[in-house]
């Protein structure tokens, strides 16, 4: 095909029926029926095509795996009557559960850990991208979406959480849940705990690889900074645990995001020391209730206060209750604190008076209990909900990240609540730093926002309302909120939090182009670890088999290049076929 008016030649992939597509408008009913026939004809073929990579990936499965006669019970093709089922069970976000969006060609529930070995060989001999899954808290789907055909590998079955109190340790496969490591602990000791996540329903593979934090980091830290040791499955179908894979390996899995060199089968958690009594409280203000000097002071305390006290804040656009009619913002400070009320009382009134707590606005109760109350549970709720791995309620929603480094101005916030109004539901999430994190070295862990930097802000927002106008309005506030923050918050580079993943902030295509793509979003995510991050895969998945939209690339190589491109050409010339007549027949749906 040339561009004669401007002596370009274009060279594109053509197939006979692109005319026909184009030309649709102008078609007659012979033509119509002509392309009924065609798209009927290539769906069967791309059927086809699908049951020939089930076939030959079943038939590897089998010839690689230990308890080979549970293999068939462990794969769903898009024509078993409980894929859909089992697709959709760890999908946390709405906007990815939708006809629309791309499903994997095949979903793979391992039971036995010789299935993920076998699962990441056989992806591998049949040229196809695997994706990995282990609890469906990603915020903009990553784990379970691609634009290119894909294996679904989800690891919810390995879930197996082994705690002694003895040692103080506990080994936890990468697809139990965060709520479930919680119960287990309790179980055992009520003076134990871990640092992680507020949300149960995290799987511990992703959160932990990622960074990982929770209430407890100005005391102890991050997940990754209490991790013993791991087992991982890598690129030749290998489990390594800590003294086979290496420290650098280690290091990588430990912030850098377990998915861009392995399948996480477990980790080895410290756990660490709680008071049988803690005490929690949640105070309210409005800017009417003078919301903006406690914000602004609170940029100054909450980092440098006691490391036993966390005080997260939440703010977000609401209806005034004293002036009908008009929006408010409204900051909630929720606090959790390693100690008793009495002490509480006298740190916050040394530390933090402008909230002006009192102690009927503290509530102690037990660590697990807190875990509760921080996950929105009534105090009266059984620690036994912890192991319901279902969430309560699924949104639409849309995350950010950015990290502060310098106190906001008063003139400074005022701006934010006139733009937060404007806009009409986006909220932020500020998490507080300092105390322990201040004192781990940048390169200690791929996760780099340490010293420096007074608090996080997650960007929220959540919707209920289906469509594609709903997700361009609200996308469009938090992005907007996110430019708007811009002389507020890190710079050079600006950084981000892996767990809260965003493509907006840049993607990798795969290509001969990948380690300058990846480096976009990766100095923000790792700062001045990424280089060391992109070694370590360089050294362990050469041929970036393990890889997504926002995974640590190799370094380039024009071997790597021709191997991976022969080995998944076939695929993709056989599943093309699946996906010209799926837009084929999504057009006749249309007209």
């Amino acid at each position: 095909m040339s561009e004669a008016a401007h002596g370009v030649e274009i060279e594109i992939f053509t197939c006979p029926c692109f005319p026909t597509i184009f030309g649709f408008h102008n078609m007659k009913t012979t033509s119509m029926l002509f392309l009924l026939h065609l798209s009927l004809g290539l769906w069967s073929v791309s059927l086809a095509a699908t049951d020939s990579v089930y076939d030959s990936f079943l038939q590897c499965l089998s010839k690689n795996s230990q308890a080979a006669d549970q293999i068939s019970s462990l794969l769903y093709s898009p024509n078993n009557p409980s894929y859909k089922t089992v697709l959709q069970s760890y999908i946390r976000n709405s906007r990815f559960n939708t006809p629309t969006t791309p499903k994997p060609v095949i979903i793979v529930t391992p039971l036995h850990e010789s299935h993920v070995q076998a699962a990441v060989i056989c992806a591998r001999n049949i040229g196809i991208q695997l994706k990995i899954r282990s609890g469906g808290h990603d915020f903009d789907g990553i784990s379970y979406v691609s634009d290119v055909p894909f294996i679904l590998l989800d690891m919810f079955n390995l879930r197996s959480i082994a705690v002694d109190i003895q040692t103080e340790t506990a080994w936890v496969q990468a697809g139990a849940t965060l709520g479930e490591l919680y119960y287990r602990i309790w179980e055992k000791s009520k003076v134990h705990g871990f640092p992680a996540s507020v949300c149960p329903t995290v799987g511990v593979g992703g959160h932990i690889s990622g960074g990982g934090y929770g209430t407890m980091l100005r005391k102890y830290g991050l997940s990754v900074d209490n991790v013993l040791d791991a087992q991982i499955v890598d690129v030749n179908g290998r489990i390594l645990d800590r003294k086979a894979m290496g420290e650098d390996l280690f290091w990588a899995i430990k912030g850098g995001g377990g998915a861009s060199f392995g399948v996480i089968l477990s980790y080895k958690i410290k756990l660490v020391p709680v008071p049988e009594v803690v005490t929690v409280f949640r105070i309210e203000k409005t800017i009417e209730e003078n919301a903006t000097d406690i914000v602004y002071r609170w940029q100054y305390v909450a980092s440098k206060i006691d490391n036993d006290l966390f005080i997260r804040l939440l703010l977000q656009p609401i209806t005034s209750k004293t002036k009908k009619g008009q929006k408010t913002i409204r900051a909630t400070f929720m606090s959790h604190f390693l100690g008793d009320a009495d002490r509480l009382m006298l740190v916050m009134n040394n530390g933090f008076p402008e909230l002006g707590l009192k102690k009927s606005d503290c509530m102690e109760m037990s660590w697990i209990k807190s875990m509760l109350y921080w996950a929105n549970f009534d105090n009266r709720t059984s620690a036994e909900v912890l192991l319901d791995r279902t969430p309560d309620s699924l949104y639409f929603l849309k995350r950010k990240s950015d990290y502060v480094q310098n106190p906001i101005s008063k003139d400074g916030l005022e701006l934010i609540w006139k733009k937060m109004l404007e806009l009409g539901k986006t909220g932020f999430v500020f998490n507080p730093y300092g105390g322990k994190m201040s004192e781990i070295p940048e390169a200690a862990t791929p996760f780099p926002h340490r010293a420096g930097n007074l608090f996080k802000i997650q960007y929220s927002v959540n919707w209920n309302e289906e469509g594609i106008e709903a997700e361009k309005n609200y996308i469009g506030q938090v992005r907007s909120l996110y430019s708007f923050m811009t002389p507020f918050v890190s710079k050079s580079p600006r950084g981000a939090y892996l767990n809260y993943r965003d493509v907006d902030i840049g993607i990798t295509h795969n290509g001969e182009n990948s380690y300058s793509e990846g480096k976009v979003y990766g100095v923000m995510y790792f700062k001045g670890n990424f280089d060391r991050l992109v070694k370590v895969k360089t050294l362990v998945d050469p041929t970036n088999f393990f890889r997504n939209e926002q995974s640590i690339p190799p370094f380039p190589s024009k071997r790597r290049n021709l191997t991976e491109g022969s080995r998944g050409g076939q695929l993709r010339e056989s599943l093309f076929l699946m996906c010209l007549a799926g837009w084929l027949i999504i057009i006749m749906i249309l007209y």
